[in-house]
């Protein structure tokens, strides 16, 4: 053990003789403290000991070594040949080998380089000192023999010698004798499918005729080949060996035995579905791993004609809006492109979802627009102008920044197009009428704008940062009432009547920021009192001349103008998803995609201000553009994938939002995603695949089938297939941030330079680019469009584009797909016509239990045999059995039954899909089927076993008929399941393919089929579920009496302790039990047990403060305790195991330093809840806005700024009281919950409920 304690580095095998000593040796491994950082199992041979292990369960240990899942492994001899583990550094022999070829076979698996043997003796034991005597003498004997032999005697003598019991592969050398024949026919054998009701073996007939015997050998129905007759001997030993010796060399020459005569480990090769490649790690398609993947550019966008100073002509895209209110209009728009969209591209309606309203929004394509080079130039200044002034700066630099301040559109704009980005997006005069018509005026004053800032714009050297920001400090709320001495404002660029101002477009020749006027301020000028106008207790301005003055440098002409009152522009919101859906709001917040605030409004002299002939309502419609647009790209994007698979079909077209669907993740907060298409092309690729295996290797028996299935479908396979298709460009993995969105023409403000290390577009698939560090963000994208993206992402997506041409074109369209992706699942007609006839030249005995099931089943078998083959189990040692049936049969359900659920529940959340698809796919369920419609009593086999487990599973149910249990009880014989597949499997075939009347049949049979409203989570899921809504903690126990699991569930409630308890063979089971009684005891306190939607732990308030200071706390702070009233706690029942928490003072429980950066002090209180199964904390946060900026925190994180967060906490303890603390003002919301979370941990240390370690 002290070996083992110092040593944990690679693979350690450790030989023992018996089973039992495996197993037990194994189990204590595991208790020892010291070595828990090993991972410890045992392997065995499956004979008839109750110990051994399936041959199932020896693969799947024997890889978890292989790959250093399990680095120690206690095993007994069935390990001793054959295995290769590169990494194997120590081999011990707890009990001595018996031969020498056990010693050097053993030895021999320490494969690693300046690897160790180690051979552990009873100390003062001479019988066995002798014995590792004898076993080194002998082998040392042997290698001085093979050394000192005469090499050439042995070719002189080697043609002479003929070897008639001996086998020899020319490829490799292998051979099998006579004598080894037997043992590697017993070891193929094991390897078969096989079940605890039957177990593959072989069997011998011996018969004596004439003074010599013939064995007849008789292998499981699964093998290559099920009889064979050896040649006569003199004795029934000899006749056994050469029977088998014959046998391997068949099995050998039908591929059931590699060149190494070993049983076939099924590998897929390049004739198989798909070929592994080099590059696919181990990793690959898991969500644990991350990897560094490019943007596809849409090639619909790009364009040509930039630099071009000709016309151009383009492809037109016509933006109507509607709004819901009559009263609120927006203007249309066109979309001017060089490339024509495809039809369900470029003809279109979106709803786009305001605040307390929606646009409908109607894109149709107008044919071609052509525009010459004046107009061209025109269309383009209006783009940079209004896109920038409204999303981002028509000034840049500034004096903080050090760089010279001057207007972005003043010398040439070339910078600002990008080929790979180039349309034109301009508004229409009517966007009812049917003519094209551009808004010309409109366009063209912003040409004139352009030229007047160009000359006439205010660039002092005293300007600031020019935001425009500074002056919003006032709400609306002034009545306009007529101007001193005149009707007549005048503005920068000319004089307006007062009653001509409201709605009118506006920029301000100081800061380029674009404006509308609500109205007139009576009572004002710039000469009034700065103070009072902006609400600022304490300003050093005066008057608003003396802030422009000092500010700007602008000395105003006309400073007895009434000041107007403008509406700000703003930054573009997400408005794709409905925020006012009941529970959407609180989600998108979360997600940071709205934030609905109090608009201020600015105060400024008209003199400041150059009027644009702009209509309001093509400023309004501006902001409806980014999220339209980034729709419409989507679209674009999955166009042109579908144009990439290349499918065409005169039947149906499959639509491009579809496409969208399967490329868009539940990040992007989208109301679809491809959760709902994958579940459904996860059945349809394991359909297509199970037909094409079952009917090209009608010789490979079950398990040979799935091994091949389970690498065509697995998630590093897909992963693989999509990424040499380049699908990780095309996948949307973000939610769309309206405020990086850039239009052409536009700088943009939020500029995320790359830092990734890769110069091109396109990220190599490289292991520098892939990580497993959880501090890694996935889905935002740098500016060059490179994204971490989890590598299970790539493979949900292929499935769900399998799932997207399944649902648009049925089976066809999908295998197009398959095909597209390099998956070879096609079925070939000709090879289920031979199935068929194969079928039908059986031998086939009529019986009425064919005859009965076919009335159950309510479909007459055009080929008896595949009934009778599906009614067959292994155990009747029959030629055939249902095995294969049942492997197809298991596909055909999953697809059927998901395919029914995907289109009768389109409203229900992807999560509760799967969750139905779970409860109805599962051998328990269709256990049920068969006892509820009597198939069980047609299935054929020869187990005592089975027959006993069948009659204790019938009379487990109160009535025949009734066969729905809440809670874990009696589990069905996996054997009924797989009856219900077989049956399915063989009506498949039998019709042909034909899944309509597959489905026709099947579904009186299965059901009723579970609904959301009856759905049942598994016991234990569904407390974990209950308790994480209400905030509660479950700690698990579990303890091994034996062959028992001792399962033990603690959940504290605010005045109890209940305590679950479950006992069963399996872990999962006896689990289940415990939470199910939990469950019953949290009903029976009020308690629902279905599940909610879970929403935010915090909420947050609104307040104004203007005089709002940050307090200075230290290590003390303010707290109210409210402890608990007697009358409120509820009675303890009398069960066992519901208690009341212990009366004896529990240890103070002792937290490290706790860490003070954000997320730190939450994550030390919720660590803390857990451990001590308190009640998840809850917080409250509320917001603080000031017009005047005040400094905000302490220390490091001391910052100035106009809002600031401070949150409320509560915690209620078990059996002593309610504690509520408020934490610091803090700059944002999250770092006000660490603070809180941190005045908590503080009050806690104080009241004696814990100690805070020291740094």
């Amino acid at each position: 053990m002290n070996y083992f304690k110092f040593s944990n580095h690679l693979e350690k095998l450790d030989f023992v003789e018996r089973i039992v000593t495996a197993k037990v040796i194994e189990r204590f491994v595991k208790k020892v403290t010291y070595l828990s950082h090993f991972t410890v199992s045992y392997l065995t041979g499956s004979n008839t000991s109750v110990d051994s292990l399936a041959p199932k369960m020896q693969k799947e240990t024997l890889d978890s070594f292989r790959s250093g899942k399990v680095n120690l492994l206690f095993a007994t001899d069935v390990v001793e040949e054959g295995i290769h583990v590169p990494n194997c550094s120590c081999v011990i022999r707890f009990d001595l080998p018996k031969t020498v070829r056990s010693y050097v076979q053993s030895r021999g698996r320490a494969r690693l380089s300046n690897s160790q043997f180690i051979m552990m003796l009873e100390r003062g034991n001479v019988q066995q000192r002798n014995q590792l005597y004898d076993i080194i003498r002998s082998e040392y004997s042997v290698t001085t023999t093979a050394i000192n032999r005469d090499p050439d005697l042995c070719l002189l003598k080697n043609p002479t010698v003929k070897e008639t019991n001996v086998y020899i592969v020319d490829a490799t050398g292998a051979s099998v004798t006579a004598d080894s024949a037997v043992s590697l026919l017993q070891r193929y054998c094991e390897k078969l499918p096989g079940d605890k009701y039957y177990v593959p073996k072989p069997s011998f007939k011996l018969t004596f005729s004439g003074g010599l015997y013939e064995c007849k050998l008789l292998l499981p129905v699964n093998a290559a080949l099920q009889t064979i007759v050896g040649p006569l001997s003199r004795n029934s030993h000899l006749a056994k060996q050469l029977v088998c010796l014959e046998a391997c060399k068949q099995l050998h020459q039908m591929g059931a035995l590699d060149d190494h005569l070993l049983p076939t480990i099924e590998e897929p090769s390049q004739n198989h579905c798909v070929a592994k490649g080099k590059d696919s790690g181990s990793g690959a398609g898991t969500t644990k791993r991350k990897e560094l993947h490019g943007t596809t550019c849409i090639h619909a966008l790009s364009g040509s004609w930039g630099e071009k100073p000709d016309a151009a002509v383009f492809f037109a895209y016509k933006f109507n809006f509607s709004c819901n209110i009559i009263s609120v209009v927006y203007s249309g728009f066109v979309l001017l492109i060089e490339s024509k969209l495809a039809d369900d591209v470029g003809n279109i309606e979106l709803d786009l979802y305001l605040i307390r309203k929606m646009v409908k929004t109607c894109v149709s394509s107008c044919g071609q627009v052509h525009l010459d080079a004046d107009q061209m130039m025109k269309a383009k200044r209006f783009q940079e102008f209004f896109f920038n002034g409204l999303f981002g700066r028509l000034f840049v630099g500034s004096k903080s920044s050090g760089t010279r301040r001057e207007f972005l559109l003043q010398n040439k704009t070339s910078s600002l197009w990008s080929p790979s980005n180039m349309y034109l997006l301009l508004p229409l005069e009517d966007s009812l009428s049917n003519e094209l018509r551009i808004n010309w005026p409109a366009v063209t004053a912003c040409t004139f704008a352009v030229e007047f800032l160009n000359k006439n714009s205010l660039l002092g050297t005293e300007q600031s940062d020019g935001d425009g920001g500074n002056l919003s400090l006032n709400r609306t709320g002034s009545s306009v009432t007529e101007c001193k001495g005149t009707n007549i404002i005048h503005f920068a660029n000319r004089s307006v009547d007062v009653n001509n101002l409201r709605n009118m477009v506006v920029v301000a020749i100081h800061t380029g920021r674009i404006y509308s006027i609500l109205e007139l301020v009576s009572n004002t000028s710039a000469d009034s009192s700065f103070n009072e106008i902006v609400d600022s207790v304490s300003s050093e301005f005066a008057t608003f001349s003396e802030y422009f003055h000092k500010k700007y440098g602008i000395v105003l002409k006309h400073p007895g103008q009434p000041l107007l009152l403008l509406k700000q522009s703003h930054n573009p919101h997400n408005l794709l998803v409905n925020f006012n859906d009941e529970g959407v709001s609180a989600k998108a917040s979360q997600a940071g995609l709205v934030n609905e605030k109090p608009r201020n409004h600015v105060h400024m002299p008209p003199e400041l201000l150059l009027v644009l002939d702009v209509p309001i309502d093509v400023l309004k419609a501006f902001y409806l553009l980014p999220s339209l647009m980034h729709r419409l790209e989507s679209l674009m994007l999955a166009s042109q994938l579908r144009e990439e698979i290349n499918f065409h079909s005169s039947n149906f077209d499959i639509p491009s939002s579809l496409i969208l669907e399967a490329l868009t993740t539940l990040r992007c907060c989208e109301s679809f995603s491809m959760e709902r298409l994958e579940l459904l092309g996860d059945s349809v690729l394991k359909y297509a695949v199970s037909c094409h295996l079952f009917l090209r290797y009608p010789k490979n028996h079950e398990g040979q089938l799935s091994a091949k299935r389970s690498w065509a479908v697995c998630n590093s396979t897909l992963h693989k297939l999509g990424t040499d298709r380049r699908l990780q460009g095309y996948i949307r993995d973000s939610a769309f941030d309206p405020r990086r969105w850039v239009a052409p023409g536009q700088l943009s403000l939020r500029p995320v330079p790359c830092k990734c290390g890769v110069d091109s577009l396109e990220v190599p698939l490289d292991k520098k680019f892939q990580t497993e560090d959880p501090k890694v963000k996935v889905g935002k994208s740098c500016d060059r469009g490179h994204r971490w993206m989890c590598s299970k992402t790539i493979s949900d997506c292929v499935e769900a584009l399998i799932g997207a041409y399944y649902i648009s074109g049925g089976l066809i369209a999908a295998l197009h797909m398959m095909k597209w992706l390099g998956i070879d699942a096609e079925v070939d007609p000709a090879l289920v016509v031979e199935a068929i006839r194969c079928a039908s030249v059986r031998t086939y005995v009529p019986t009425d239990e064919i005859h009965i099931i076919e009335l159950k089943m309510g479909y007459n078998f055009s080929s008896k045999f595949f009934l009778q083959e599906a009614l067959t189990h292994a155990s009747v040692g029959e030629f055939y059995c249902y095995q294969r049936l049942e492997f197809l049969g298991d596909s055909v359900l999953d697809l059927l039954i998901t395919q029914y659920l995907y289109h009768n529940h389109t409203d229900i959340d992807p999560g509760e899909l799967t969750d139905l698809r779970s409860a109805s796919v599962n051998n328990e369920s269709f256990a049920q089927v068969a006892v509820r419609h009597d198939l069980h009593k047609h299935l054929q086999h020869c187990s005592t076993l089975l027959s006993n487990q069948i009659s204790e599973y019938v009379q487990s149910f109160p009535e025949s008929h009734d066969t729905i249990r809440s809670g874990p009880g009696i589990k069905g014989p996996k054997a009924l399941g797989d009856l219900v597949e077989s049956i399915v499997g063989a009506i498949l075939i039998d019709t042909n393919l034909n899944l309509n009347e597959v489905w026709r049949i099947v579904e009186p049979l299965l059901s009723p089929i579970v609904t959301p409203d009856k759905l049942e989570l598994p016991p234990l899921r569904e407390l974990n579920e209950l308790c994480d809504s209400l905030g509660y903690f479950i700690k698990e126990k579990c303890i091994y009496n034996g062959e028992i699991v001792h399962a033990k569930l603690q959940l504290q409630l605010d005045d109890i302790l209940l305590i679950g308890e479950g006992f069963d063979r399996i872990r999962k089971v006896a689990k289940g039990k415990a939470a199910s009684y939990l469950l019953k005891e949290l009903e029976n306190r009020g308690i629902s047990r279905k599940r909610r939607k879970q929403g935010c732990a915090d909420s947050t308030q609104t307040t104004d403060d203007d005089s709002l200071e940050p307090t200075n706390h230290k290590r003390q702070r303010r707290a109210k305790i409210q402890l608990l009233e007697d009358s409120t706690t509820v009675p303890s029942p009398t069960h066992d195991s519901s208690k009341r928490a212990c009366s004896t003072t529990p240890p103070t429980p002792v937290i490290a330093t706790i860490n003070t950066k954000k997320g730190g002090p939450r994550t030390a209180l919720f660590e803390l809840c857990k451990k001590l199964l308190w009640p998840m904390p809850t917080f409250t946060a509320t917001e603080h806005k000031s017009s005047t900026l005040v400094e905000i925190g302490e220390g490091t994180e001391r910052k100035k700024g106009f809002i600031s967060f401070v949150s409320n906490i509560t915690l209620n303890i078990p059996r002593f009281g309610t504690i509520e603390c408020t934490g610091d003002a803090r700059a944002d919301k999250k770092s006000s919950l660490d603070s809180a979370a941190l005045v908590m941990l503080y009050e806690l240390e104080q009241r004696g409920k814990l100690i805070i370690g020291e740094s």
